[in-house]
């Protein structure tokens, strides 16, 4: 039984995922802040600020999943909190190098979230894929120094894959949550210009990816991890609206009044391009989620 080592795995996509490589098979451990005795799957603790690691936790051979990241959408993007955001993406993962690679012990794989964010804050016309650039704006800047740190692990000569993550569709602890929380009153809230596209992946198809890109050893460097439909946050708010029974009428929440209550945070919510899934099909990957309406039902 191969064992995986995942960072943030008791979030929610690392509680997802690690019962479906359990069930698949694979030795599960977690790396772990705080304490986690008793818990389902075995953990070691870490403390990336300060530079530790249990030194058991990691062995030759294993395969890694790095996870761990402070939540963007959490606390307006004070200076104090943008470098929280980098670092704990950018931090763990030089740490992770150095008890591993740094140490003499090689993984048979590292796989590293990252955001398709990478491609900027921005409404355009474009399809982005893996090949484009990353902007120059806070939260292109953030994904493009979190994949540097895994790309030194290419470097190294270990097969690398960073998955660019959109927005994770769950029944609960999702975003989705809280862009559709005004409906348990029974509105439709809809934000910004409604022309924003919303890129977006199931929960169940994102651990999928992460199984596959385990596993595939054909699977290296950037992939989109986002579904092959494209719609906009108006189609979203439509289908919610659909599914839920709800009416329609109440008119967007304006983005300058977002920006007012948000700050800088507020371009996650009213601002979105198209990401290409081609790459990730193109691996044979076979999207169980491959359109809103059904991933919508399943949440």
């Amino acid at each position: 039984m191969q064992r995986v080592v995942i960072t943030g795995g008791t979030g929610v996509i690392g509680s997802h995922l690690s019962n479906q490589l359990a069930m698949a098979g694979w030795h599960v451990v977690h790396l772990t802040r705080g304490e986690n005795r008793g818990g389902k799957y075995q953990s070691f603790r870490w403390d990336p600020s300060n530079g530790y690691c249990d030194q058991d936790a990691i062995r030759e051979g294993d395969a890694i999943i790095h996870l761990a990241g402070s939540n963007i959408g959490e606390g307006r993007w004070t200076k104090a909190r943008r470098r929280e955001i980098i670092s704990s993406r950018t931090v763990t993962g030089e740490l992770l190098h150095r008890i591993t690679v740094g140490s003499g012990i090689i993984p048979s794989v590292f796989i590293t979230a990252s955001g398709i964010n990478y491609y900027g804050s921005e409404i355009s016309e474009s399809i982005f894929t893996e090949s484009d650039p990353p902007s120059g704006d806070f939260l292109g800047e953030t994904c493009r120094l979190w994949e540097a740190a895994a790309d030194r692990f290419a470097g190294a000569g270990v097969r690398t894959v960073k998955l660019r993550t959109a927005v994770v569709l769950a029944s609960s602890g999702s975003a989705l949550n809280r862009i559709t929380a005004p409906t348990r009153a029974g509105l439709v809230v809809r934000l910004g210009p409604g022309n924003q596209y919303f890129p977006w992946i199931h929960i169940d198809d994102l651990c999928s990816v992460y199984h596959m890109s385990l596993e595939d050893s054909a699977m290296s460097g950037p992939y989109n991890a986002v579904a092959p439909q494209h719609v906009t946050h108006d189609m979203l708010m439509r289908e919610v609206a659909r599914q839920k029974g709800l009416p329609l009428f109440l008119p967007h929440v304006p983005a300058w009044l977002l920006r007012a209550f948000l700050g800088d945070m507020s371009q996650l919510l009213t601002t979105g391009s198209r990401v290409s899934a081609e790459r990730l099909s193109a691996a044979g990957f076979q999207f169980r989620y491959p359109d809103i309406s059904s991933a919508l039902r399943a949440c």
